[in-house]
């Protein structure tokens, strides 16, 4: 018997009004790496075999923890071991559902926010990452585009009459599958990265874009500055009013500088410093900063349910803009978090080192990790 189900965008909505209780029945390890999280969500793990167990000669209720508050959301890797979970624990007279799918749908759910001025953003919740697509008049440029969402922005652009003329990389990502080649191939698109990509060794053509470069999109442009620290290539995008700020600068922290070369992070780490204050803090405080990654607690300042603030909110907030340039640098380098799950092979495969296909999208599950946090 199956148990009512909730589809990964109806869990997205309960996360963003209030509490959720999440019993997650995958392993241990599985949960520890990642899970559903956000504010309000109490997540607990019960192992899938410990209800199996309980359903020959116990009560499967029981082993529900005592801060999960009706009604629980019953989550495993693809939706069917915590389907017999949540089914059990309603004959036992728990208010439980199924997260429909799993882990793996939560993984490919995609969110769109309209901002206004030209900007949608896509945010992706298991992962934080954020991607855009800018438009005036008829054309349309998708910025840092997921491999494993290529459909979403195809679908976005055909749906408001758009012809998507440009995927950008601001840099080479290591915790995601670029979707720039995928995303050139069902739309035309040119393919665009920065100038530096070329040093790490980009394997397949694209048009190079350097600082003060210029790309235009219907009759406005998008201004190329170059900001690198978190990767050595990575280029921040202007557009108009909006700062697109990549994995330079975050709505609460910045990007890691030992993605890249983990024995330069010290230098990459400085040249993080430099960047921000001589460039993006360099903005206007009115600036409105769109960031590449989100934090499962970042508050959303942006119309529609998306994420954007100020530049001079932003560095208001921000404890790490305070700091001179020695006491930021030791800060980015010491005590980091471990770093995104197969990011060097992620890497590889942006570079075009690697064939793209559905095993290549499983190396992206799991947080981005790409961020240190401003908070002590």
């Amino acid at each position: 018997m199956s148990a009512p189900s909730v589809a990964p965008r109806e869990l997205y909505d309960r996360v963003r009004e209030g509490r959720v209780s999440v019993l997650d029945v995958r392993d241990r390890d599985e949960f520890e790496a990642w899970h559903v999280d956000g504010p309000g969500v109490t997540a607990r793990q019960v192992p899938y075999a410990e209800f199996v167990a309980a359903g020959v000669g116990g009560d499967p209720a029981d082993l529900v923890p005592e801060d999960l508050e009706e009604p629980v959301v019953a989550v495993c890797a693809v939706g069917e071991a915590s389907d017999e979970v949540a089914a059990a624990l309603r004959e036992a007279g728990v208010d439980a559902v199924n997260l429909e799918g799993g882990m793996d749908a939560w993984a490919d759910l995609v969110v769109v926010h309209d901002l206004g001025d030209g900007v949608l953003q896509f945010e992706r919740p298991s992962s934080g990452c954020l991607s855009y697509l800018l438009h005036d008049g008829g054309d349309a440029a998708v910025v840092d585009p997921l491999a494993a969402a290529t459909g979403a922005y195809a679908a976005a652009a055909e749906e408001r009459g758009l012809a998507v003329a440009a995927a950008v990389d601001t840099h080479v990502h290591a915790d995601h599958v670029s979707g720039v080649r995928a995303l050139a191939d069902e739309t035309g698109a040119e393919r665009v990265l920065p100038e530096g990509a070329a040093d790490r060794g980009l394997g397949y053509d694209a048009t190079l874009v350097a600082d003060g470069d210029a790309l235009a999109v219907g009759d406005r442009d998008v201004r190329v500055h170059r900001a690198p620290g978190h990767t050595t290539e990575l280029v921040v995008l202007e557009w108009g009013g909006d700062l697109l700020t990549a994995d330079c600068l975050f709505l609460d922290g910045v990007g890691r500088p030992d993605l890249e070369d983990a024995d330069r992070a010290r230098d990459l780490a400085a040249r993080q410093y430099d960047s921000l204050h001589d460039v993006v803090f360099a903005f206007p405080e009115g600036t409105r900063v769109l960031p590449g990654h989100v934090e499962a607690d970042t508050d959303r300042g942006g119309p529609d349910g998306g994420f954007a603030r100020s530049l001079g909110d932003v560095r208001e907030r921000l404890d790490l803009a305070a700091l001179d340039r020695d006491a930021f640098v030791d800060r980015l380098t010491t005590d980091l978090p471990p770093r995104p799950a197969n990011f060097e092979a992620v890497v590889a495969v942006n570079l075009g080192e690697r064939a793209v296909d559905e095993d290549t999208l499983e190396l992206e599950r799991g947080p981005n990790n790409c961020a240190v946090s401003s908070a002590e």
